[in-house]
């Protein structure tokens, strides 16, 4: 909770005038009884506001002060009284609506920090970290979590000050009245005691169960609309279905054993409160029975309502610990991401020195964080030139990505070291190390925006003519220009109305905007059709001459006009790294690689631009 408190820091001066303003609020709220006996004794009874054992200095005071004097008749005593009490309700709803508003304004301050600071730390996040909270978790935290920490804030702000000052201001003003009224508060207060620290201490563990179910509801949400095709295509809605009823009934049957206990504290508070107004009356009719000094009819009504007040203000603070519990779940899984330190941190470098090559790999070993048994990499060693375009080729599994995956540093090296333009990217700020490189992932990744502002992520003061000149380059203009609005159309989110083959052309046409210093294609021209994917290559190479292109591909036909190829091996080492005809000789992977191709039909050869199969046909 003191981390939370320091976002309450430049929301200070709010924070400090809400409570004051709520003070202003509860002090009317307690005068408007003493005023209401007034009214009933002196209006309404028609004692006299100088009598001896019945009359009050206070209520002669204010009748001097409004009237002149204290010999008026009952309507004017309460017309006076009357008009006061609705002045004091206008003063205490002025105090009452600021405060609402500085308090508002401060929590919904601490909200919008709270969550940016989150989401910075999560976009800050290496992909094994983001991974391990989940993308569901990741989301309760950032939504619901933070909004249990800006209704906590904001209750804090209030209920902070108005309940105790109703606690401690209804009893003394009780007390005040006549001191036997203290009985029936000793009698309460211990019942509502015990009640209060057995709701808190049981139910405090429970709302750290109910958010990490809601985390699974939002998993099972989050899977089903990113994966409702799969769903439709193998017709398991029913299994889906069901499989997010139990996660919802998981966290329906939890928020219900929190809510049973809670719903124990109103019933126990309104008996205590019934009895306790049934002791006041039966004290108050008995004092005036036998002539006690002082008791009054309206003391007794006075009574009853400041005794109604105490008893709520142990209800508000019941529901204060809740609020407090809860917020205390919450702002635990708040920090949790917000202390997490990202895995991968940049250096100070912003610049490379030059040289020969663009990438190279020293004895470089890569495991997935956590992951047992054998590297998924072992040994690398591995220089790329500057211009050169390298393929990357070998058996589904053996590592090919996280290769690639280690240049950028979405993933650091095991062991050894990743090399970029002549400096560790170890050494590197993380944007300026990125901002040299263009990546187009296996899976498209386009968001819910233009084809033109999608394309423009590679360089966003590029203009509308380099956008289409990178789509042509790319082959994408051809199916842009046949959309009614062209550029600005708006795809749906993940580019769900685009085919695979659309989205990768756009991705692809994304990263050539950026005219990086290296371009690694991850497979992602998996999804073209052997024609266009020339054509592509082609644009390519006079487009991007000067990059270092580093390509992934299971396709012979998309890398044997590269200038090398490196063949990984099943056990994660590249033995072989030569231009396609070298490999055919020395590779024997590589010649298995290329002879299935070859008895499926799926080679494809270029000779002179044009596209040839593999049994020779045109």
């Amino acid at each position: 909770m003191k981390k939370l408190f320091k976002y309450l820091k430049p929301y200070r001066l709010l924070a400090v005038v809400s409570p004051l303003m709520m003070m202003g609020e509860v002090m009317a709220d307690l005068c408007l009884p003493y005023l209401m006996s007034f009214i009933v004794n002196y209006g309404v009874e028609g004692i006299s506001v100088t009598d001896e054992k019945l009359g009050s200095p206070l209520a002669a005071t204010i009748l001097r002060v409004f009237t002149g004097s204290t010999d008026v008749g009952r309507m004017t005593m309460i017309i006076v009284f009357g008009a006061l009490m609705l002045l004091i309700t206008l003063i205490g709803g002025f105090f009452g609506t600021f405060c609402a508003y500085t308090a508002a304004r401060a929590s919904q301050g601490v909200g919008h920090d709270l969550r940016c600071d989150a989401y910075r730390r999560v976009m800050s996040l290496s992909i094994e970290q983001t991974d391990k909270f989940t993308t569901g978790s990741l989301v309760t935290r950032m939504t619901n979590d933070i909004t249990q920490a800006v209704d906590f804030v904001e209750m804090i702000l209030r209920m902070l000050v108005r309940s105790p000052m109703f606690f401690i201001g209804g009893t003394f003003m009780l007390l005040s009245l006549n001191l036997k009224f203290g009985t029936v508060l000793l009698c309460a207060l211990p019942v509502m005691v015990v009640m209060l620290l057995f709701i808190v201490v049981r139910s405090v563990p429970i709302f750290s169960v109910v958010q990490k179910k809601l985390d699974k509801v939002n998993c099972v949400v989050q899977e089903n609309v990113s994966g409702a095709r799969v769903v439709k295509a193998y017709v398991r809605e029913d299994y889906e279905c069901a499989r997010f009823e139990r996660a919802n009934s998981e966290l329906r049957d939890t928020n219900l054993r929190v809510m049973r206990l809670l719903a124990i504290m109103h019933p126990v508070l309104t008996i205590i409160l019934g009895c306790s107004i049934t002791a006041i009356i039966y004290i108050g009719g008995w004092q005036i029975n036998i002539g006690a000094a002082g008791m009054t009819t309206g003391s007794v009504m006075a009574a009853v309502t400041y005794c109604t007040q105490v008893i709520f203000s142990m209800m508000m603070i019941t529901n204060m610990f809740q609020s407090i519990s809860r917020a205390a779940a919450s702002t635990k899984r708040i920090f949790e991401v917000l202390d997490t330190e990202p895995a991968v941190v940049g250096g100070n470098v912003k610049d490379g020195k030059g040289g020969e090559y663009a990438v190279e790999f020293k004895n470089v070993s890569f495991s997935y964080p956590g992951a047992t048994g054998k590297a998924v990499l072992s040994d690398i060693n591995l220089k790329v030139r500057r211009g050169e375009t390298l393929a990357v080729i070998g058996a589904t599994g053996v590592g090919k990505s996280s290769l690639v995956q280690m240049i950028p540093r979405f993933y650091d090296a095991s062991e050894g070291e990743v090399i970029v333009d002549g400096v560790p990217v170890k050494d590197y700020e993380l944007s300026a190390l990125r901002k040299k490189i263009g990546f187009v992932m296996q899976k498209s990744e386009l968001f819910s925006d233009t084809i033109e502002g999608n394309i423009r992520w590679g360089d966003p003061d590029a203009s509308g003519d380099e956008v289409r000149a990178a789509a042509e380059a790319a082959q994408a203009a051809p199916f842009i220009d046949g959309f009614s609005e062209g550029y600005s159309t708006f795809i749906a989110e993940k580019g769900a109305s685009l085919s695979g083959g659309q989205k990768q052309r756009m991705s692809i046409a994304r990263a050539m905007l950026r005219r990086p210093e290296i371009l690694i294609l991850d497979d992602s021209t998996s999804a073209l059709d052997l024609a266009t994917e020339a054509k592509l290559r082609l644009t390519m190479r006079a487009r991007l001459a000067d990059t270092t292109v580093i390509m992934i591909a299971q396709r012979i036909a998309s890398v044997q006009d590269a200038d090398r190829i490196a063949v990984i091996e099943s056990d994660g080492t590249i033995l072989h790294c030569a231009p396609h005809d070298t490999l055919m000789q020395i590779s024997e992977t590589y010649r298995d690689i290329y002879s299935s191709q070859v008895r499926s039909g799926a080679l494809i050869t270029q000779k002179d631009g044009g596209e040839v199969a593999s049994d020779g046909r045109a």
